[in-house]
């Protein structure tokens, strides 16, 4: 194998599993070690940053970033990496004195953000400093866009939402809310430089060709209208018994709000199995903690309505069937057909771009779904100066993809408002090694690894949470169990740096290492390697670490990235430093490189 190039700056990013893993590319162990130190408003602004919601994704992200946690492959559960960003949104300090201020100097361009989402508003954030006017136009009452509509009040409060929404809208953005934009052609007829749309993907699913689906329509509703229409308290009521259809997490949220608006039983119903539901586990979890049942693996046949009276649903049975490549059909199984009753039905199957408003005859091209064409790297349309982000872009995601797209589209609008080429000028990522070395066996940094098992955060007495849907369910961290939690992260962004010219060979650190991951032997294919490694590394998406030849014997140091603790014990040991803990920041660059300077508080 060929050295390892650890100057690439996408090396080490690629270590730190959980950085690399989120879209935005927070800095998780950053902010994890100063929650540790309770410098929480110096956390939340290490969040802010990247992801702009913290308060928000500390409540609601999906975690990607938790699933690839190496706490959680090396011996158990990944480190609560969502819930310790929401620590540090709850006892944070005012963060505005850290955050770019207002009145900033006009560059004379001027920008249209069609929608108030997390796309939009992370481009507002990042352009606003930079001197652009921005109007920002959005049909709701208030910015948020679906985090508004579509997360209930118990999972995210309004006033962490206002707040964070806040932050951005005090940089000087224009909003025009209650303002739905009926015409794109309307809106590049006036003088904006640049348009961004980021309007969601507004349209839930529906089965319209399902036997009596029209024949009761005021007790069959659609999820994501139906959640839109509670968080906007025009609907306040419920029948007793509930059917939600679906197994997302927008069917969780929906069974769950009605569970809290007078469903007594509410029953949710998937077509596929138990292990394969698109929803979260802990929202799958949270939703049965409330009683509320999750039967499988049977598709509706029929809304059965009986003198335009809504009396229940018919269920065919079916098991899923997979085929060689793996490909999974759902065949009926022969059983009878299940008959449930029901006063309300709440369709959550998904949902689908829409852009009635954008005329196809104006060089925008769309593809299948009604997605825009787009360059998935600049979010530029086939139309120059139109840009998308968010699920307007390339269908549903989540927040945290939202805010990466709109951080990657703001880098496009500044260059295309500069004249320069959006995809080859586009700025490099900011890296950062730091020595972490302060003494003799000393740290500027915890290396010890805590043996606890993950932290539950605490729920609200189910009785007391059921009776007002604004009362949030997780209570949060307090500021001990934080720094528990806190302390089960390996910090896997120090990173073990070997220097081949003062190895001696002695493999004193092969020898202390706690997972065997360091194996010094002759070179060869990467294949082969891996079958020769103190402990096989069988893990193919995690990279070997390889030295150039040592002088002495021409063997090769290997590091298997994929068990390595970063506890630090190798450069403990050494006896001539060869390995040295590195603090490896990494900082994907905004618009404007040059004038983020949140990170400096």
């Amino acid at each position: 194998m060929k050295p390892t190039d650890i100057k690439d700056p996408e090396y080490f990013h690629r270590v730190v599993d959980c950085q690399y893993a989120c879209p935005a590319h927070t800095p998780v162990p950053e902010y994890i070690r100063l929650i540790a130190a309770e410098k929480y408003t110096e956390a939340y602004m290490v969040n802010w940053e990247s992801n702009v919601f913290p308060g928000v994704l500390g409540r609601t992200c999906d975690r990607p970033c938790e699933p690839a946690c190496r706490r959680g492959r090396v011996e158990e559960e990944p480190v609560a990496i969502c819930r310790l960003k929401r620590v540090a949104a709850d006892f944070k300090d005012d963060p505005r004195a850290h955050m770019p201020m207002g009145p900033f100097p006009a560059n004379g361009k001027k920008i249209a953000l069609i929608g108030g989402g997390p796309a939009s508003l992370t481009v507002a954030r990042d352009l606003a400093p930079l001197g652009y006017e921005l109007h920002l136009f959005d049909e709701q009452i208030k910015g948020g866009g679906m985090m508004r509509s579509q997360i209930p009040s118990f999972r995210l409060p309004e006033s962490v939402l206002d707040e964070e929404v806040g932050y951005v809208l005090d940089l000087g953005v224009h909003a025009v809310f209650n303002k739905y934009v009926e015409s794109m052609r309307e809106v590049l007829a006036q003088d904006y430089d640049a348009i961004f749309v980021g309007t969601g993907a507004p349209k839930g699913g529906d089965l319209p060709r399902l036997p009596g689906r029209w024949d009761a329509p005021d007790h069959i509703h659609i999820g994501i209208t139906w959640l839109a229409s509670v968080a906007f308290e025009h609907t306040t009521k419920i029948g007793k018994k509930v059917i939600v259809l679906g197994g997302g997490n927008t069917a969780m949220d929906c069974c769950r709000t009605a569970r809290r608006l007078g469903g007594e039983e509410v029953t949710v119903v998937v077509r596929s199995p138990f292990e394969t539901m698109k929803a979260s586990p802990w929202e799958i979890e949270d939703a049965m903690r409330e009683d509320i049942p999750i039967l499988n693996n049977m598709p509706p046949k029929e809304f059965v309505v009986e003198n335009g009276k809504l009396k229940g649903v018919l269920f065919e049975k079916v098991e899923a069937v997979y085929d060689e490549s793996g490909r999974r059909k759902l065949i009926p199984t022969g059983e009878p057909d299940v008959f449930i009753e029901a006063d309300d039905v709440l369709i959550a199957i998904g949902q689908e771009n829409s852009f009635p408003w954008i005329e196809r005859d104006l060089g925008i091209e769309f593809g299948q779904w009604d997605v825009p064409v787009l360059n998935p790297v600049t979010f530029q349309s086939t139309l120059p100066k139109v840009f998308f982000g968010g699920d307007a872009a390339l269908g549903p995601k989540n927040i945290i993809t939202a805010v990466a797209h709109g951080h990657q589209a703001a880098i496009s609008i500044d260059l295309f408002c500069q004249g320069q080429d959006v995809a080859k000028d586009r700025p490099a990522p900011t890296v950062n090694l730091i020595h972490q070395k302060m003494g003799i066996h000393e740290w500027g940094y915890d290396n010890d690894i805590a043996g606890d098992l993950r932290y539950k955060v605490p729920h609200l007495e189910k009785k007391q949470s059921l009776h007002d849907r604004k009362l949030e369910v997780e209570l949060g961290f307090d500021p001990a169990t934080a720094f528990r939690e806190a302390q089960r992260c390996l910090n896997c962004d120090v990173q073990t740096v070997f220097n081949t010219s003062r190895c001696i060979e002695c493999d004193a650190c092969v020898d202390i290492c706690p997972t065997s991951c360091i194996t010094f032997t002759m070179n060869g294919e990467e294949e082969d390697l891996r079958t020769r490694l103190t402990a096989p590394a069988n893990n193919l998406e995690q990279a070997l670490y390889v030295s150039e030849p040592l002088k002495q014997t021409a063997r090769v140091m290997i590091k298997d990235e994929d068990v390595c603790l970063h506890c630090g014990l190798c450069a403990e040991r050494c006896p001539t430093a060869a390995w040295d803990m590195e603090k490896y920041l990494y900082q994907v660059t905004k618009a404007g490189q040059g004038c983020n300077t949140t990170l400096a508080v």
